[in-house]
């Protein structure tokens, strides 16, 4: 009897010895494997190693040419969320810069170096629309014209502004009206009617917000001007 219960006391001692074992070994090639994985990682080729999606200028969703600007521009949202403009990757206007207002939101860059020379926006409610109409005649030859909508863009306008919009570019400045929503980038001196316009009008049957169209937003290349 005795020499039975040793050999069972040894089988079990034996076997615990090998799980031991076992379970020593595993984790032992569990974390060569870890550490291995990480060497290979960081001599990995950079084609193996995952990187983050690219990142164009203003979140584009693609790159522009070499020689073109990069702008996204967005509407208000009813007469809640002001406009939103980005060029070359800067905001240069929007609420949290605190340069936007009721009406149409302006801004003029340099057609040449890209740089911001000037910033407006126009109460086209209860303003004066002769105010819009000097800022846009004072506007330099090569301007790049950014403008967006927030609100009314339209009751206080007058064939004269609409005129001087057109000259910048506008295809659809004749037909905003009373709360619409409309989207522009033209320029001074521009021979041709702008490709960055987008405009939908106030209508109670598919306006998305109670008495205000959807928000619009735009994206685009613009090509640097050469003397």
């Amino acid at each position: 009897m005795m020499r039975a219960g040793g050999l069972l006391k040894l089988g079990v001692l034996v076997s615990v010895l090998f799980v031991a074992v076992f379970l020593a070994f595993e984790l032992l090639e569990s974390n060569m494997n870890f550490n291995l994985g990480k060497v290979f990682t960081r001599y990995a080729p950079p084609d193996a190693v995952p990187t983050r999606p690219l990142r164009h200028k203003c979140g584009l969703s693609k790159s522009c040419p070499e020689d073109h600007f990069a702008f996204k521009i967005t509407s208000g949202a009813a007469s809640v969320v002001g406009p939103k403009m980005c060029f070359q990757d800067n905001v240069i206007m929007s609420g949290v810069k605190n340069n936007i207002g009721r009406g149409i939101n302006i801004a003029l860059l340099n057609g040449k170096t890209g740089e911001l020379t000037k910033t407006d926006s126009f109460d086209m409610w209860t303003g004066d629309v002769n105010l819009l109409i000097k800022f846009l005649k004072d506007i330099e030859d090569g301007s790049i014209v950014m403008m967006a909508t927030f609100d009314d863009p339209a009751t206080k306008m007058n064939d004269e502004a609409r005129n001087l919009i057109a000259d910048l570019g506008s295809s659809s400045i004749s037909i905003l009206g009373f709360r619409d929503n409309w989207v522009f980038v033209g320029g001074k001196g521009i021979k041709t009617k702008s490709p960055f316009e987008q405009h939908i009008k106030n209508n109670a049957e598919t306006n998305k917000y109670e008495g205000w169209p959807e928000v619009l937003e735009m994206e685009g290349c613009i090509p640097i001007k050469h003397d």
